[in-house]
C-alpha cells in the first residue's frame, strides 16, 4: 500500500457534518480492517483469530467490525474474496488487452506471461495458508468453497476460454471447446504446485519454471492447427 494510504488508515476517519464518516475513509477503515484480517488468518490460521483480535489490531472497535461483517466466517469471505480478484487480474488484463490489439500477439508469448503472472501470484508468502484455511472450513462453512469455485476458478476459465477464442479465430491455434482447453491449461500450469504447496512441500523455483515452460509447450502442441 501507498504510504500516504497507510498514513490515511492510520489517523482516525474524518467525519462528515452528521458524525459518519465519509465515504473514503470508511473505504480506507474496511481496507485497512481486510488487510490486518488477511495478515492475521495467514499467521494463525481461522482458529487462531477472533474478532476482538481483529479489531484490535485494526485499531477499530469490535462493533465496526460487526457493522459491516456478521461473524468471523464473513470477515474471511472478504478476505478470500480480495484474493480472487487479485488473482483474476493478470487473466482480466490480458483478455482486454488482446481485444484492444485484435489479436496482435503471438498466442505461445501470451499464454508463457500469463503461466508466469499465475503462478507468482498463487506462490505469494501466505496464500498457501489461505488455502488450508479454505480447505478446512468448507465442509462447516460450504458457502466458502462455493465462492472460491464460482467466483475464483469458473472465472478464471471464462477468462482464459475467451483468450484462447481470441487466439482460434487469428487461426493461430484450433479450439473446438474453449472452456475445457481453458481449464486444462489452468490445470497444467497449477495443479502440482497448488497441490503440493497445501500439504507444505516445496517445489524449487529452478523445477516450477521448467514445469511451466513445458506445460504451455505441451497444451499448445494439442491446439495446433492441422
Amino acid at each position: 500500500m501507498p504510504k500516504q494510504a497507510n498514513e490515511a488508515v492510520g489517523r482516525p476517519a474524518r467525519r462528515s457534518a452528521g458524525g459518519r464518516p465519509t465515504r473514503a475513509a470508511a473505504e480506507l477503515r474496511d481496507e485497512r480492517l481486510i488487510e490486518v484480517a488477511t495478515t492475521l488468518f495467514m499467521e494463525r490460521g481461522f482458529d487462531g483469530v477472533s474478532v476482538d483480535a481483529v479489531a484490535e489490531a485494526a485499531g477499530v472497535s469490535k462493533p465496526t467490525v460487526y457493522a459491516r461483517y456478521r461473524d468471523k466466517a464473513d470477515l474471511f469471505r472478504a478476505v478470500l474474496q480480495r484474493r480472487i480478484k487479485l488473482w483474476l487480474a493478470p487473466l482480466s488484463a490480458a483478455a482486454e488487452a488482446q481485444a484492444r490489439e485484435d489479436n496482435a500477439r503471438d498466442v505461445k508469448a501470451t499464454l508463457l506471461d500469463l503461466s508466469r503472472e499465475l503462478l507468482a501470484l498463487s506462490s505469494i508468502p501466505g496464500a498457501d495458508a489461505l488455502k488450508r484455511i479454505l480447505a478446512a472450513q468448507s465442509q462447516r462453512f460450504p458457502e466458502l468453497g462455493q465462492l472460491a469455485y464460482e467466483e475464483g476458478w469458473l472465472r478464471a476459465i471464462r477468462a482464459v476460454a475467451s483468450i484462447l477464442e481470441g487466439f482460434s479465430a487469428s487461426g493461430q491455434i484450433k479450439v473446438e471447446d474453449p472452456e475445457v482447453a481453458a481449464e486444462l491449461f489452468l490445470s497444467l500450469v497449477l495443479g502440482r504446485s497448488a497441490r503440493f504447496s497445501v500439504y507444505g512441500v516445496a517445489t524449487s523455483p529452478e523445477a516450477l519454471e521448467r514445469r511451466r515452460k513445458m506445460a504451455v509447450d505441451l497444451f499448445l502442441n494439442g491446439l495446433k492447427p492441422r
